[in-house]
């Protein structure tokens, strides 16, 4: 799944032809930054692969006062259907992919395990930080939004408040977790 192209695909068949700075206006003023994975950055270097792919047409230049001329760019056919199977798609598409925190609690250092209360409270920390930050974008944000695009943002908030909840059972869980692995004894591995 590429959720740059869905976007700027989705741009061009919403809002027609444009260049890329407009592309690029388009997005800040949907805050897209705080609600998908795609850089306003990369929108530029985004939409010439498109063309190049047959997704998006040159259909002419422009110059505005002293500015450098742009190339306006359409959809294409093509990307048109590409368009409609990535809607499709994405909708149907799960994303999950295991945490490397899971791994690292779960492969303890001995010697560091009196850290670990520590570590996880600095985890739910920096979580609640990054929820009060995500939450008070999302409301500077929201009367500019649809009722759609409101309850996409809110998503994040979701799993980050998942995320707390999930943290703070681990904490209660650490007395437990730590007493296990001072009491393991590691199988000889040398031994066949």
């Amino acid at each position: 799944m590429s959720s740059i192209r869905l976007f700027i695909l989705d741009a061009f068949e919403r809002y027609g032809e444009m260049h890329g700075h407009q592309l690029r206006q388009q997005a800040e003023q949907e805050r897209i930054a705080l609600w998908t994975d795609v850089s306003v950055g990369a929108l530029y270097g985004a939409i010439k692969r498109l063309a190049a792919d047959g997704l998006l047409a040159e259909v002419r230049t422009e110059r505005e006062g002293n500015f450098p001329e742009r190339q306006v760019y359409a959809i294409t056919d093509a990307g048109r259907a590409l368009l409609q199977t990535l809607h499709q798609t994405t909708l149907l598409e799960i994303t999950y992919k295991p945490d490397p925190f899971d791994l690292a609690l779960a492969r303890l250092d001995p010697e560091r395990l009196d850290d670990l209360p520590r570590t996880i409270q600095e985890r739910i920390d920096t979580y609640e930080t990054l929820l009060a930050k995500t939450v008070a974008n999302n409301e500077r944000a929201h009367p500019w939004l649809s009722v759609g695009e409101d309850v996409v943002i809110s998503h994040g908030e979701h799993r980050l408040r998942s995320e707390i909840g999930w943290l703070q059972h681990v904490q209660e869980q650490l007395p437990a977790i730590i007493a296990d692995e001072r009491a393991r004894v590691e199988p000889d591995r040398a031994t066949p």
